[in-house]
C-alpha cells in the first residue's frame, strides 16, 4: 500500500527519467531566441543556453529535495515501511549515478570517481538483496545519508555551473564560476569519495553475518 512518503519516492524515480531525457536534448534554441552559441545574447539567468539542461537541473533539485522530504514525513508520522526502506535508497542511487555519469561524460567529474560511486551502489544493493533473502532489511544508516547529501550538493553545484555560469548575477556567479565555485565542487567531490568508501565499508561490516550465511 502506497503512503505519502512512498509516493514521493516514486515521483523521484520519475524525475530521474525526466533528468536523463532532458540531458539528451541537443541543439535547443535558448529562451531569448538568440543563437545557441551567442553567450552574450542570453541575459536572464533563467534563460540558459539549452532548455534541456535547465530542465535537468531543476528536476535534479526537486528530486534532491524530495529525498529529504519523504524520509522526514515517514519518520514524523510513523509511515516507515519495508517498501520505503528499500526503494528510497534505490531512488537516490539511480538519481546520483545518472548525474555522475553525465558529469564524467562532459569532463567535470573524473571517471574514477564515478566508477567508485557506481561500484559502491551496486555493492550495497547486492548486500541489501542478500539481507532480503534472509528476511531482513538493511535501511540507510547515517553515514550513507551524509554521503548522499554531499553527493547531491556536488552534483547540483556542477549542474548550476554548467547551466547558469555565464548568466548568474553576483555574488552567485562568483560562487559558481570563480574560486568559490571551484573549491565548493572540489571539496564536495572529495568528501563524496571519502564518505562513499566509509559507508561502503560500514555496510560490508554490517552484512558480515549475511555473507557467512
Amino acid at each position: 500500500m502506497l503512503n505519502l512518503p512512498n509516493t514521493i519516492t516514486l515521483i523521484r524515480i520519475f524525475l530521474v527519467i525526466v533528468f536523463t531525457i532532458a540531458l539528451t536534448v541537443d541543439g535547443v534554441q535558448p529562451v531569448t531566441g538568440a543563437c545557441p552559441m551567442d553567450n552574450a545574447a542570453v541575459t536572464s539567468w533563467f534563460s540558459p543556453f539549452t532548455i534541456g539542461l535547465s530542465i535537468a537541473l531543476w528536476a535534479f533539485i526537486v528530486g534532491a529535495i524530495s529525498d529529504f522530504l519523504d524520509g522526514y514525513i515517514a519518520r514524523k508520522y510513523n509511515l516507515v515501511t519495508n517498501f520505503g526502506k528499500l526503494m528510497d535508497p534505490l531512488a537516490d542511487k539511480i538519481l546520483v549515478c545518472a548525474a555522475f555519469v553525465y558529469l564524467s561524460y562532459v569532463g567535470i567529474c573524473p571517471f574514477w570517481v564515478t566508477i567508485l560511486i557506481v561500484f559502491r551502489e551496486f555493492l550495497v544493493t547486492g548486500l541489501r538483496q542478500l539481507a532480503v533473502e534472509q528476511g531482513k532489511v538493511m535501511a540507510a544508516d547515517r553515514s550513507g545519508k551524509w554521503k548522499t547529501a554531499i553527493q547531491l550538493t556536488y552534483c547540483i553545484a556542477c549542474l548550476v555551473h554548467l547551466c547558469y555560469a555565464a548568466n548568474l548575477p553576483e555574488p552567485l556567479r562568483s560562487l559558481s564560476v570563480g574560486d568559490g565555485g571551484y573549491w565548493l565542487r572540489t571539496i564536495t567531490m572529495w568528501l563524496s569519495v571519502v564518505l562513499t568508501l566509509w559507508s561502503g565499508l560500514h555496510y560490508c561490516i554490517q552484512s558480515k553475518s549475511f555473507l557467512k550465511g
